[in-house]
């Protein structure tokens, strides 16, 4: 059975439907982000492009849904929730966790005998085949785990010190991380679609080394861009990012 509309929309936010889109980009979150993070790419990508910013549970509007703590049940509830939007020729573009999610689901759609994205764009994290640098920190006590996230600039520091504002957000960001840190996807066959990966040239938790072997995903060409900036260039190198997106998008088939 299809999913309704209302299922499908629920797992998307900010989304500005574009009745002249050739194809749609659909853009997945980094660990404890949302949605609001792709608000207002649309209009600094090409005019054919539909930006679908993915909404997952447990964050934002879907704040009082329990999030998911492993990819493959979250690839396959995503499959059947964005199903009919997959009609138009489709990109992925994933940040951080978010990268795991667009390639993880990119397999998940390709096992179901479904088409599979004509681009995929990874930011900011390691490509499948490198393993965590560090011990994962999913699993760590609340103080130990706020302790890591300080030591890696991984949230800002005065959303830390807001203690109410951290009893909300560690839960989702617990979780987030056992998606990440957790996934695991073997020698899954490479695909033929375009892959750009991106990394900040000040980022020391995911080096350009870690995100180098993204290459071995696909027979497709390849493209590796460093970004000024430190894990979070997606948003201080914004500009520069959506820039190259761009670029990447054009020169898609039509």
């Amino acid at each position: 059975m299809p999913p309704s509309p209302s299922t499908t929309e629920r797992w998307l936010a900010y989304r500005e439907v574009n009745p002249r889109a050739r194809r749609r980009l659909f853009c997945f979150p980094y660990a404890g982000g949302g949605a609001s993070a792709y608000r207002g790419w649309a209009a600094e990508l090409p005019a054919d492009v539909e930006v679908c910013p993915v909404q997952l549970p447990g964050r934002e509007s879907r704040l009082r849904e329990p999030a998911f703590q492993g990819l493959q049940p979250l690839v396959a509830a995503a499959a059947d929730a964005l199903q009919p939007l997959v009609q138009l020729p489709f990109a992925f573009f994933g940040h951080g966790m978010g990268a795991a999610i667009a390639y993880g689901l990119a397999c998940e759609l390709r096992s179901r005998g479904r088409a599979w994205p004509e681009a995929l764009f990874v930011a900011g994290r390691r490509a499948p085949e490198v393993p965590l640098r560090s011990a994962p920190l999913h699993d760590l006590p609340d103080a130990e785990l706020i302790a890591a996230l300080r030591e890696r600039r991984a949230v800002p520091e005065e959303v830390l010190a807001h203690e109410e504002l951290m009893r909300l957000l560690l839960p989702i960001l617990r979780a987030d991380l056992a998606v990440d840190e957790t996934a695991s996807f073997g020698d899954e066959a490479k695909f033929a679609f375009a892959l750009s990966a991106f990394v900040g040239t000040e980022d020391d938790i995911v080096p350009r080394a870690d995100v180098e072997p993204w290459a071995q995903r696909t027979v497709g060409a390849f493209r590796l861009r460093e970004l000024p900036g430190d894990q979070f260039f997606i948003h201080s190198s914004r500009a520069l990012l959506l820039e190259a997106l761009a670029r990447d998008l054009a020169q898609l088939a039509p």
